[in-house]
């Protein structure tokens, strides 16, 4: 299954006892909740998983999906260049139950029948991995608005302590 087009639904049970690998690209339309905090909707992302099972016999699901992905820049509210790696290191689960009995180093993934949807769990994933402020490195900020105002007249003003001033030299 190796450089095809990613499948839709997956059976990771199987695809783990054969060790399987699977890599290929998504658009970024088929995945709706990521497109939703980008300011460009245009884009794919690229995913490699190796599905397997550990000395543990437990079926895992390890790789990447990389993307290159714009989002609004919240210092100057422009599009920014941002690169996200998400990293997957999931166990396969029946159920909670089972869940909650593996090891910590896994994040648990519960497959209760046996097909999966791909693209919603590397959506996750990616969106996991998104910034929660994303902005650039090199922002130039237009700290103040609007016309500077040069007053001229605080100057001519008289100083009010001067009169203290005058007390304290009769002294």
């Amino acid at each position: 299954m190796s450089n095809a087009p990613l499948p839709k639904k997956i059976d990771p049970r199987k695809l783990a006892d054969r060790g399987v690998r699977i890599q290929g690209d998504v658009e970024f339309t088929l995945l709706p909740n990521l497109v939703t905090m980008l300011a460009d909707k245009q884009g794919q992302a690229s995913v490699d998983l190796q599905f397997d099972t550990d000395e543990l016999r437990i079926r895992t699901i390890k790789g990447t999906a990389d993307a290159k992905v714009f989002m609004t820049c919240q210092r100057c509210l422009e599009p920014v260049e941002i690169e996200v790696e998400a990293k997957f290191n999931l166990a396969v689960a029946p159920t909670e139950e089972h869940a909650k009995n593996l090891p910590r180093y896994y994040d648990p993934l519960i497959v209760a029948g046996d097909d999966l949807e791909l693209f919603p769990m590397v959506e996750e994933e990616l969106i996991l991995s998104l910034p929660i402020v994303p902005y650039h490195d090199d922002c130039s900020v237009q700290t103040s608005f609007g016309d500077e105002v040069t007053t001229d007249n605080e100057t001519d003003k008289p100083n009010p302590f001067s009169v203290l001033a005058s007390l304290k030299a009769d002294k």
